[in-house]
């Protein structure tokens, strides 16, 4: 079941008695939490109904006991363990879970990991109750992602706009909905949202930015791509060099996956990689200027000032002067 229909199954009151709610992604666990905190009970029932603990300052013991209560003036009673993942002895709780209190809804917040699915807890949850696993996104559905969350709520996003936020915040979802929320409150519905408007407004600048590094050095712009650095040595928070790095492997990496595809035509290379058709053309195009052995000697390069930047074979040089020689390196 994915988190819309569980989220509205909840608004409908149609509750489970038994929630584990667990993975690597919070942004989902979080939705279904708050759904679940603004649905079971009513405002005026709460205080003596809502039993809120987090995992590092409970113990099994005690949320057991406040599981098998009785609600008070109200339907049903909520125990919600937040940071569940913290909970020592969890497994203990499956003596509960065996055999659930019909009025209670009981509720773990697993985040940034999972529970095994071998115990018998979580088979114990999944028999009487609902599991659902947060997963991370995939960056190359990021784009994706944000023109999905957009379209609920009135706006659109360029291309461009998409990418940068995707590239400069990564893949947490929390951070990206923050920042589109804010512009929501800030530019009119319907508005397309563009890189002028995330440089105004969020602060990632639309031409100094790790994307347009990446682009400048797909057509070997070197005098485009100093700038660009020279500028992160002035910004260091605007894209650390471990930033750098990582974008520059994942640009490498797909150049030589298109050098050894059957198939150059723009749709195929596209479906391969999983990027927009207008991606797969710039890089199609890239590599023209990187052959294959010289992604393998960039690639090496990657790695090579990856781990001088974290001190190995370097005492002296900056992160900044290591970004700079970096990019120099790899478009000669």
């Amino acid at each position: 079941m994915d988190y819309k229909s569980i989220i509205q199954d909840i608004q409908q009151k149609r509750f489970k008695p038994l929630y584990l709610l667990h993975g690597e992604e919070p942004y989902y666990i979080d939705l279904i939490s708050k759904a679940i905190r603004e649905n079971a009970l009513e405002e005026h029932e709460r205080d003596f109904n809502q039993i809120i603990v987090y995992g590092k300052d409970s113990d099994v013991l005690s949320i057991i006991s406040e599981a098998k209560g009785y609600p008070m003036m109200a339907e049903r009673r909520l125990v919600f363990v937040r940071e569940a993942q913290e909970l020592k002895d969890i497994e203990k709780l499956e003596s509960y879970c065996s055999a659930p209190n019909a009025s209670t809804v009981f509720v773990l917040a697993y985040k940034y990991g999972k529970l095994d699915s071998r115990k018998k807890l979580f088979k114990e949850i999944a028999k009487n109750g609902l599991v659902f696993l947060s997963d991370k996104i995939k960056e190359y559905q990021l784009t994706d992602w944000i023109n999905a969350y957009l379209r609920t709520t009135e706006y659109s996003i360029t291309p461009k706009a998409s990418a940068l936020l995707a590239d400069f915040l990564g893949n947490d979802l929390s951070k990206i909905t923050n920042e589109l929320d804010k512009l929501s409150l800030l530019l009119q519905k319907g508005t397309t949202i563009n890189e002028v408007h995330i440089e105004e407004n969020i602060g990632i600048s639309k031409d100094y930015n790790v994307f347009e590094l990446v682009n400048a050095m797909a057509i070997r712009d070197v005098p485009k791509a100093l700038r660009i650095v020279n500028y992160f040595s002035h910004n260091p928070k605007s894209a650390p060099l471990v930033m750098v790095v990582s974008n520059l492997f994942n640009f490498y990496v797909r150049l030589m996956r298109i050098h050894f595809m059957p198939n150059k035509a723009g749709d195929y290379v596209a479906a391969q990689l999983r990027v927009h058709p207008f991606v797969a053309k710039e890089l199609t195009q890239a590599t023209k200027i990187y052959p294959p052995k010289m992604i393998s000697r960039n690639i090496a390069f990657l790695y090579e000032y990856d781990l001088k930047s974290k001190g190995v074979n370097n005492a002296t040089f900056s992160e900044s002067d290591l970004m700079k020689e970096l990019v120099f390196k790899l478009m000669h």
